[in-house]
């Protein structure tokens, strides 16, 4: 069927088709999903594991119906503009879609799915992490026993700074920030975040949570920041030298959601000057490629980009995957289409 810009209201719900589709995935996944991809469609699989090359993914969506794409995917306007007339679904494996040109997708009739909800609890675990962890050093204290440097017990030494009735600023409040909120609540800290919009009172009270409409007053009043936002256009390297600049001497920044989010010269500065006193980083500004500053600073948590990496998580992940496929060859609107590609 051939693309146009002129989406019909059956393209832009499902595409009925007979016998089994073809179907690209990306990524090795979770050996029980890639066995149930592969009962109910025409699947190539990717089982080395190997990132596919640019080339690779022009070539894969010349010639399948289904593209099955991770993050580490980058499905720009010039790829989707490539593709053959087959493809009519990017079924995305994650919560995020800032790797697929949602409107070059809309405006060839391709649907494009995700999974969200599937990685709140474990991101939000994740982020505790770093919430607790930075403050405490623990990336040191692990290092000072692993060194053998460790003398024994001292009442003077990595003294670190409790939670309780510190404020965690969250930048982001959708259902990961919620998730934070309800675990840091439990540890005493005292909840203030900055969202697009306030939360209903009823989640507010139910969190303990005050909104501060501000970023910037949000950023001055917390001890720890965490963000939780996506990357947009508004959103990449908007913490930068001047909001580093606003945190409290001794403050620390935990990031779980995309590294593009901070200014990362801005970040190495603070923590050099020792106005930031540590960072909880599981994403980075050109993964995999880490800063060999934020490797060798004595408090800052260095971790390979695994706020999502539960077995159990990743399972849901894949059957979302399938359920959207199944749903967009019945004919039917699957149940994660990224509405944001409509509009």
């Amino acid at each position: 069927m051939p693309h146009n810009s002129d989406i019909t209201s059956k393209d832009s719900v499902g595409r009925r088709i007979e016998g089994k589709p073809r179907v690209v995935v990306t990524r090795h996944l979770m050996p029980s999903v890639e066995t149930r991809l592969d009962e109910l469609f025409d699947t190539r699989l990717n089982t080395d594991d190997t990132p596919f090359t640019r080339e690779q993914l022009a070539t894969a969506m010349q010639d399948c119906d289904v593209l099955v794409p991770t993050v580490t995917d980058k499905i720009d306007a010039d790829l989707i503009a490539q593709a053959g007339d087959k493809l009519g679904l990017i079924a995305s494996f994650g919560a995020g879609t800032d790797h697929i040109d949602l409107k070059a997708a809309r405006d060839r009739g391709i649907m494009v799915t995700n999974t969200p909800g599937v990685f709140t609890d474990d991101t939000a675990d994740l982020a505790m992490a770093g919430i607790i962890g930075v403050p405490r050093r623990i990336r040191e204290g692990v290092e000072l026993v692993r060194s053998g440097q460790w003398t024994g017990w001292a009442p003077s030494r990595l003294l670190g700074r409790k939670l309780s009735g510190k404020t965690l600023g969250i930048i982001g409040m959708g259902r990961i920030g919620q998730a934070v909120a309800h675990r840091a609540k439990a540890f005493g800290l005292q909840i203030a975040y900055h969202n697009r919009k306030p939360l209903p009172a009823a989640i507010e009270s139910m969190l303990g949570a005050k909104y501060v409409e501000d970023v910037d007053d949000l950023i001055a009043m917390s001890d720890i920041v965490t963000l939780h936002c996506p990357a947009t256009e508004a959103t990449i390297g908007f913490f930068d030298e001047r909001r580093f600049a606003l945190m409290k001497p001794g403050a620390c920044i935990i990031n779980t959601a995309r590294g593009d989010l901070v200014d990362q010269e801005a970040m190495i500065a603070a923590l050099e000057s020792g106005h930031l006193a540590g960072a909880g980083l599981d994403v980075y500004v050109d993964e995999p490629n880490v800063d060999p500053r934020l490797i060798q600073h004595a408090n800052v948590m260095t971790l390979p980009h695994i706020g999502s990496a539960t077995a159990e998580g990743r399972e849901a992940s894949g059957e979302k995957v399938i359920a959207n496929i199944r749903f967009w060859t019945d004919g039917h609107r699957p149940p994660d289409q990224v509405l944001d590609a409509l509009v």
